[in-house]
C-alpha cells in the first residue's frame, strides 16, 4: 500500500532546523554532528537531508566534511542523502563528495527556465534525482491551480532535455494552516488535492513537503503539532505523498490521538468547518506543554496485567520496563518460546495492522521492533537452556535482507520464531547480494 512504501526524510542534519547540529557545526564537533546523523537513520530515516545554510559557516567547506565523514560511516553510508542548500555552489560541492544516488533539494523555475534546465543537466550528469519547488518567476504556487499549473510547466521542461520523470520529486510547498488568516484555510487541502491532479498529468514523479511548515501556528506545543503531522500524512500519503522532511520522534499513530484533538486536526486540515482554527487554538491551550494524554495513560498502563503491559509497550515503543515484565511472563508462562507466540507478537500484529493501514509511520515501527528485540534478547538464553542435550536441529535456515533494501525488522522477528522452533538460524544481516545468500546456502547446506 501507499503508506508502507512512505519514506521519511530525516531533518535534524539541518543547521537552519536544529539549534542543537547547529550549535555542534558551529563549534567543529564534527564527530558529535554525525552522531545525530546516526540517530536518524536508527529512528527510522530512510534518507537524511544535510543543510549547512548558516551565514557565519563557511557551508561549502561544512557540506563537504560532513558528507565525506558520514561516507565513512556504514551505518549511516547505507541510506541516501539529500543536499539541502539554496546556494548552488554548495549543491555541487556536495554532489562532488557523494558516493551512490544523492538527492538534491532543490531546483525551481524562480530565476527562469535556462538556469532551471542548467541546473536539472548538472543533476542528471551526476545521476542525482532533484527535488523541484512549485515556484517560477512570479513566485511560490499556494493554491492548488498555481501548484498544478508549475509542476506541470517543469515536468515538460525536463522531459524536453531527457530527464528521468522518476528522479523528479515535486515539492508542492505545505503551508502553515489555522493562522488566522481566512486565506490560509484552505493550504491542507490545495496541497492534497494538488499530488492527485499532478500525479494524474505527469506519470512516474514522486512528492515531498516539509511537515513541520504545516504545525508553524503551533509552535511550542508539541502535542497538538504531533497530531496535525499524522492527521496530515493519513490524508497525504493515499493522494500520492511518497516521502516528508519530518522529525521521526514527532509523530503519533492517527487511532491514538485524542479524539476531540484528532477531530480539531482534520477540520483544519481538510478546511471542514470556518471556525476550525479557533477551535484547534482554544483546544490547543488544553495540551500546552506537558502531554496531558500521554501522562495520564503512562500512569495507567503499569497497573495492566502483564501481558497486556508488554502488548502495549510494543505498540507505544516504550522498552524502559520491557525486561521486567519479560521476565513477569516468562515465570508465568510453561515456556519461554509462549511469551514471544503471545503477548508479544499480539502487539507486533497490532503494529503491523496499523503500518498497513497507514495509521502508524516507520519511526514507530522501528521503535517498537527495538522493544521486541529487547524482550528476545532477555528469552533467548532461557530457551537455549529449555533445549534438551543433543535434540537434533529440525534444520539449517538462511536469512537475509537482499541488495537494495536495508529494512530488517521483519527478518528478525521471523528468525526469532524459527530458531525458538529448532531451526538453526544463519543470518547474513542487511543488503545482501543474492549470489552470497546462494553461496551460503550451498555452504551451510540449509
Amino acid at each position: 500500500s501507499s503508506s508502507t512504501a512512505f519514506v521519511n526524510i530525516g531533518e535534524r542534519t539541518n543547521v537552519t532546523g536544529s539549534a542543537r547540529f547547529k550549535k555542534l557545526v558551529m563549534a567543529g564537533d564534527y564527530p558529535a554532528a554525525v552522531e545525530v546523523a546516526r540517530q536518524q537513520v536508527e529512528n527510522g530515516a530512510q534518507v537524511i537531508d544535510v543543510n549547512m545554510d548558516e551565514g557565519l559557516l563557511d557551508a561549502h567547506e561544512a557540506m563537504t566534511t560532513f558528507l565525506k565523514l558520514i561516507a565513512a560511516e556504514p551505518d549511516i553510508a547505507r541510506v541516501p542523502v539529500m543536499i539541502d542548500s539554496s546556494k548552488w555552489d554548495v549543491i555541487e560541492a556536495g554532489l562532488k563528495c557523494v558516493s551512490g544516488k544523492p538527492i538534491v533539494n532543490s531546483i525551481s523555475m524562480k530565476e527562469g527556465v535556462p538556469q532551471f534546465l542548467e541546473h536539472a543537466r548538472k543533476c542528471m550528469a551526476y545521476g542525482a534525482a532533484v527535488v523541484v519547488m512549485a515556484f517560477d518567476e512570479v513566485g511560490q504556487a499556494d493554491t492548488q491551480a498555481r501548484k498544478v499549473e508549475i509542476c506541470e510547466r517543469a515536468y515538460k521542461e525536463l522531459m524536453g532535455i531527457g530527464f528521468p520523470p522518476e528522479d523528479i520529486i515535486f515539492d508542492a510547498n505545505v503551508f502553515a494552516v489555522a493562522t488566522g488568516i481566512e486565506e490560509h484555510n484552505n493550504y491542507g487541502v490545495d496541497f492534497i488535492e494538488a499530488l492527485k491532479e499532478i500525479k494524474a498529468r505527469c506519470p512516474h514523479v514522486h512528492f515531498s513537503g516539509g511537515l513541520s511548515n504545516l504545525s508553524f501556528s503551533f509552535r511550542g506545543n508539541e502535542p497538538v503539532r504531533r497530531a496535525m503531522h499524522s492527521v496530515f500524512l493519513y490524508h497525504a500519503i493515499p493522494a500520492g505523498l511518497d516521502m516528508a522532511i519530518v522529525n521521526a520522534g514527532q509523530l503519533d499513530i492517527y487511532d491514538q490521538i485524542e479524539p476531540e484533538l484528532r477531530t480539531a486536526c482534520e477540520d483544519v486540515i481538510l478546511n471542514r468547518d470556518p471556525e476550525a482554527g479557533d477551535r484547534l487554538v482554544a483546544l490547543a491551550e488544553k495540551f500546552r506543554g506537558t502531554d496531558v494524554v500521554a501522562e495520564k495513560q503512562a500512569a495507567e498502563w503499569r497497573g495492566w496485567v502483564v501481558e497486556k503491559r508488554l502488548e502495549h509497550a510494543l505498540v507505544k515503543g516504550i522498552d524502559q520496563y520491557v525486561v521486567e515484565d519479560t521476565e513477569e511472563c516468562r515465570l508465568k508462562a510453561a515456556r519461554p518460546i509462549e511469551v514471544i507466540e503471545g503477548p508479544l507478537m499480539d502487539g507486533m500484529n497490532v503494529v503491523g495492522d496499523l503500518f498497513g493501514s497507514g495509521k502508524m509511520f516507520l519511526p514507530q515501527v522501528v521503535k517498537s521492533a527495538r522493544v521486541m528485540k529487547k524482550a528476545v534478547a532477555h528469552l533467548l538464553p532461557y530457551i537455549e537452556a529449555a533445549k534438551e542435550p543433543g535434540a537434533k536441529g529440525k534444520g539449517k535456515v538462511i536469512m537475509a535482507t537482499v541488495k537494495g533494501d536495508v529494512h530488517d525488522i521483519g527478518k528478525n522477528i521471523v528468525g526469532v520464531v524459527l530458531q525458538c522452533n529448532g531451526f538453526e538460524v544463519v543470518d547474513l544481516g542487511v543488503m545482501v547480494p543474492w549470489s552470497t545468500i546462494l553461496a551460503a546456502a550451498n555452504e551451510n547446506d540449509a
